[in-house]
C-alpha cells in the first residue's frame, strides 16, 4: 500500500515539475520576444534560442503524451545550443574551440543517426 502512495507522490511531483518547466519556458520565450521587439532586430542567435524553447516545450508535450521522452529531442536541443554558442562567439573566438564545438555537433548528429537506425530492441534472453 505504501508503494502505491510513493508512486503517486512521485507521479504528481513529476507532472508538477513538468508544468513548471513548461511555464518557465513560455515565460523565457516571451521575454526573448520582448527583447527582440525592443531592439527592433532579430538575429540568428535569437531565433535559435526560440527554437530551443520550442524544442523544450515539445519535449514536455511528448512526455505528457507518452510518459516517455524520445532520446533524440534532448540531442536536438544540445545541437541547437552548440550552434547558438558558435554563432554568439562569432569570428573572434579561438578557432580550436569552434572546431571542438562543431565536432561535438557532429558527434551528437551521428548519435542521432545511430539511434534512428538501431535494430529492434531484443531482450537479454534472446
Amino acid at each position: 500500500m505504501k508503494n502505491i502512495q510513493i508512486e503517486k507522490v512521485i507521479f504528481l511531483a513529476e507532472k508538477g515539475l513538468l508544468v513548471i518547466v513548461a511555464l518557465a519556458t513560455l515565460f523565457a520565450a516571451l521575454v526573448e520576444v520582448k527583447v527582440m521587439l525592443d531592439n527592433r532586430m532579430v538575429t540568428l542567435a535569437d531565433l535559435l534560442l526560440l527554437f530551443i524553447y520550442t524544442e523544450v516545450l515539445g519535449m514536455v508535450g511528448a512526455f505528457y503524451k507518452s510518459n516517455k521522452i524520445p532520446i533524440t529531442l534532448p540531442l536536438f536541443i544540445a545541437m541547437t545550443a552548440l550552434s547558438r554558442l558558435i554563432i554568439l562567439k562569432g569570428s573572434g573566438s579561438d578557432p580550436t574551440n569552434i572546431l571542438f564545438e562543431a565536432g561535438a555537433i557532429l558527434l551528437i548528429a551521428v548519435a542521432c543517426l545511430v539511434i534512428r537506425f538501431r535494430p529492434n530492441e531484443k531482450t537479454w534472453d534472446d
